[in-house]
């Protein structure tokens, strides 16, 4: 069997990242937990971009287009929806989720879901803060393996 393990090394890596302002204190959380991951795993600061979009439902397109320009070798997403009590959370998060894997599928460039999708702020405080969840470190190591892995198999 032929092991395609990669190791997480962003040296030389060049990542994007798409922020909704929608639930920011949330999503800040998030930002901070990716940049720190990305400086750790050796991603240079100055490598790293940043893009605000108004929320969730606006980050697949941003993402293509931070995903085109050539400049980015991965995207990572990063949003949060709370279910409410109306089908909106259905719509708004599906569709998010099916943009950003859209993005990843149709450029190639590694596209990383990190839109949290929770019942209540609760969670999604739990699962964005750095010294718990961590969720924005789990999107900077999956941008970092994927494009690596990506490399690997050519």
């Amino acid at each position: 069997m032929r092991d395609l393990t990669v190791t997480l090394d962003g040296s030389g890596l060049r990542i994007g990242i798409v922020a909704a302002r929608f639930n920011d204190a949330v999503v800040g959380q998030m930002l901070d937990g990716t940049r720190a991951r990305l400086l750790a795993l050796g991603v240079a600061d100055e490598d790293i971009s940043l893009a605000w979009v108004a929320g969730a439902f606006e980050i697949p397109l941003a993402a293509r287009a931070m995903a085109t320009s050539g400049d980015v070798d991965a995207v990572v997403c990063l949003g949060c929806v709370i279910r409410g009590e109306t089908p909106h959370f259905d719509y708004v998060a599906g569709e998010a989720a099916a943009g950003i894997l859209r993005v990843g599928l149709d450029t190639e460039v590694p596209a990383v879901f990190g839109v949290l999708t929770t019942d209540d702020m609760a969670q999604a405080v739990e699962r964005a803060a750095v010294d718990k969840g961590d969720k924005g470190a789990d999107c900077a190591d999956a941008a970092v393996e994927l494009v690596q892995l990506l490399r690997r198999l050519g």
